[in-house]
């Protein structure tokens, strides 16, 4: 199948940032959100973004304009069915993903492939609500998408080897590197990475040592670019929390369980750079 226009639904942080991947790559995207403010701000974001790549050289003032002239942003999911590949990017709940799916088959052909960017929810029990089983995936990319190489396609028990190869294919076309992962918690990455931030703030609530020498530890220790904490801040601490949560919820084993600090900051609201404050100020 080639894929020459995407559907993104969400318009926030991984769907703006997945719109402008494929429109850098000559893909033609349609970008639904609920709001016009939030289909607004999401092409103002792709716009930005484009803005430092032009500043940096590494795009023209021509290339900028033709990727933002090929997202098109609605408040429609009518307007999807030009779309061979629609990306469901929503908030990280299993009940809105579930209501997005059955709204999308009412309106799409047959045909049409479906992949969710999920982190952590089972991309078998997502295809098993909709009519199109074997034509549904997951496809998570990581933030900032932009930027991030790494794909990960997930096939869930319903999965056929053309879905698959076709998005496998289309990530290859963003410039990106697909692994191909089985359904599973977390799949590969986060689920070595949440835990492991999750393991941080329990150092933290403990006292062992400062936030800074935390992520300086982790940093120098292990060569990461950033540290556990910071980059909570920048994935969102209820995000984390809510990876830690169906972990604990999946595989039924206590060292999954949520550290208390990091359940009490989410619920003071300190949710990392989105909100203001995190472990750290911004």
């Amino acid at each position: 199948m080639s894929i020459t226009t995407v559907g993104i639904i969400g318009a926030g942080t991984m769907g703006n940032g997945i719109a402008q991947a494929c429109a850098v790559s000559g893909i033609n995207v349609v970008m639904v959100d609920v709001s016009e403010a939030a289909v607004a701000k999401g092409i103002a974001t792709v716009s930005s973004s484009l803005d430092r790549l032009l500043k940096k050289e590494k795009i023209t003032a021509a290339d900028k304009a033709a990727a933002l002239a090929r997202i098109k942003g609605s408040t429609h999911y009518g307007d999807l069915t030009s779309a061979q590949l629609v990306i469901e990017a929503a908030t990280e709940n299993f009940d809105l993903k579930v209501k997005i799916l059955k709204q999308l088959d009412d309106m799409l052909a047959p045909e049409v492939l479906v992949a969710s960017n999920t982190s952590s929810i089972s991309i078998t029990k997502l295809a098993a609500v909709t009519q199109r089983a074997d034509r549904f995936i997951g496809m998570h990319f990581f933030n900032p998408v932009p930027m991030m190489a790494l794909v990960e396609i997930i096939r869930g028990l319903q999965t056929s080897d053309a879905t698959h190869d076709a998005v496998h294919a289309m990530a290859t076309a963003l410039g990106k590197t697909p692994i191909t992962v089985k359904n599973a918690p977390g799949f590969v990455v986060n689920r070595i990475l949440v835990p492991m931030i999750n393991e941080a703030f329990f150092v933290l609530a403990e006292g062992l040592a400062t936030p800074e020498d935390i992520d300086a530890g982790m940093k120098l220790g292990c060569n990461q670019p950033i540290g556990p904490l910071a980059l909570a801040d920048m994935i969102g601490l209820d995000v984390c929390l809510a990876v830690m949560e169906v972990y604990l919820s999946e595989f039924g084993d206590s060292k999954y369980r949520a550290c208390p600090l990091l359940k009490e900051m989410v619920a003071a609201g300190r949710l990392g750079r989105k909100s203001g404050k995190g472990v750290y100020a911004y």
